[in-house]
């Protein structure tokens, strides 16, 4: 089952597939699952988990089966093996409409009408925190508020939800999905049990994308395993990689960044063509491989202590400029051969440096 069909676009649901929360099953972390219902059954889970991971791997699943799990009451949690909820029951069919009384989740989603999604979670959303916990749960229980990400919340945003997390109300539980737990305000971070969550294993990868093949638009079977190895872990990422131009898009990201710091301007043109012709899906390809570049080379020349403090802040001045020039041209429809030049000309000065 699906929930992203005909509803408006949101930043936690990938075009053509289905949304976290409508998801039955989740691959690659039973053991953690396992930990977190023993915690429930025996009263010891926190008023605040921070779920922190890279993108992809099943923390918003994971946030919403614990959801329905608490919603459903300790009868359903005694009886179950996991965090699993019939499709059938009605918590499971309210908290994939997002219409669970007892649920807020603040999310990134675009405005009626509107195309673009906000680059953070806007603060009238967050403002309904307080209001949420300071009413009676509508069935007697719990009351559980999921944010989708921690990451994109504003300063206003993040002191606005500590103010709730300092002082929780009985029976109130936090799902913070967060993707950068280092980023995270320290006052956040020290009032949430930090529960983490690894890249899955390719086989896991590959499980996932099998199970979600019959739901998901465009994916090319013949891709399939070399999307999985080529995911880091992420299932969204192999969604990505699986259909489309993604495995062409990565492939020429990865050519251009071994010629640095000379790269041949028909790389670049190329690349740049693929993009302009692709949907969003391409442009976060290309990012991530910059990502993934930037913290290699990073991480190895530190490790080998022959890469100088300026070096390190200029690939990380890059990386941040990278970020913000590829949001930027997402919104406001820019140029994707020009952002394309832009990074790749960056990325030469630091390497060189």
């Amino acid at each position: 089952m699906s929930a992203a069909a005909g509803e408006a676009l949101a930043a936690d649901v990938l075009a053509d597939a289905p949304a976290p929360r409508a998801q039955e099953r989740l691959f690659g972390h039973a053991a953690l699952e396992a930990d977190l219902l023993g915690d429930w059954r025996a009263g010891r889970l926190p008023h605040a988990l921070l779920i922190g991971g890279p993108e992809g791997i099943g923390k918003a699943t994971l946030a919403y089966r614990l959801a329905r799990t608490v919603l459903a009451g300790p009868a359903e949690a005694h009886a179950a093996h996991d965090l699993s909820i019939a499709p059938g029951n009605p918590v499971f069919r309210q908290v994939a409409s997002l219409t669970h009384p007892d649920l807020l989740v603040l999310r990134r989603v675009a405005e009626a009408g509107e195309e673009k999604v906000p680059t953070l979670i806007p603060a009238e959303m967050v403002r309904r925190v307080r209001p949420f916990f300071g009413s009676t749960a509508a069935a007697g229980g719990w009351r559980v508020c999921i944010v989708d990400a921690v990451d994109d919340l504003n300063a206003f945003g993040a002191n606005a939800l500590l103010k709730t997390l300092e002082e929780p109300p009985p029976n109130a539980l936090f799902l913070l999905i967060c993707h950068a737990p280092g980023r995270v305000l320290p006052t956040i971070r020290s009032r949430t049990r930090l529960v983490r969550m690894r890249p899955l294993a390719t086989e896991e990868v590959l499980a996932a994308l099998d199970h979600l093949k019959g739901e998901v638009g465009d994916l090319d079977d013949a891709l399939l395993p070399a999307a999985a190895e080529a995911s880091g872990g992420s299932v969204r990422r192999a969604i990505v990689l699986a259909r489309g131009e993604g495995m062409e898009v990565r492939a020429a990201t990865l050519r251009a960044l071994e010629q640095l710091p000379d790269v041949r301007p028909e790389e670049l043109h190329a690349l740049g063509a693929r993009l302009q012709g692709d949907r969003a899906d391409g442009l976060d390809l290309f990012v991530e491989a910059v990502s993934d570049f930037v913290a290699a080379r990073t991480t190895a020349g530190a490790a080998a202590g022959d890469l100088g403090r300026h070096r390190l802040y200029r690939l990380g001045e890059v990386w941040e400029k990278v970020r913000r020039s590829a949001a930027e041209a997402d919104v406001f429809n820019l140029d994707r051969k020009a952002l394309v030049f832009r990074v790749f000309a960056d990325l030469a000065d630091a390497v060189r440096a």
